[in-house]
């Protein structure tokens, strides 16, 4: 499902992107480095084509995959709720593409290309 490694073990690598992948869904946008956001767009789009489907055993597979964080504390909303009745029903009539990577410069530090993923 992933094309590079990141120098990680796949455990960490899994919970990696499964900690991008619920930002994302969270916040709408995330900035992290640029390989980081490109493998990020097919894990975000899968999910989003899962919350479309909108049936009990894509909901079941989302789950596993997002991590169960509270979304709004008014509304006792999580991540996955969000998903499923927010996020999926905006791109009912789009068939894909539903992330944009945005290229934003180098990261101070170690001069790392830094990228915003971001919900279209």
């Amino acid at each position: 499902m992933w094309n590079r490694k990141f120098g990680r073990n796949a455990d960490h690598r899994k919970a990696m992107l499964r900690n991008l992948a619920t930002s994302v869904i969270l916040y709408g946008r995330v900035e992290t480095t640029e390989a980081k956001a490109k493998d990020m767009r097919s894990v975000v789009d899968h999910l989003i084509t899962l919350g479309k489907k909108g049936n009990l055993a894509a909901r079941r597979q989302a789950a596993s995959y997002i991590r169960n964080v509270v979304a709004d504390e008014e509304a006792q909303q999580t991540v996955l709720q969000k998903l499923f009745d927010e996020v999926a029903p905006k791109y009912a009539e789009r068939h894909g593409g539903y992330t944009r990577v945005i290229k934003t410069g180098v990261r101070r530090g170690d001069a790392a290309p830094m990228a915003f993923i971001e919900l279209v």
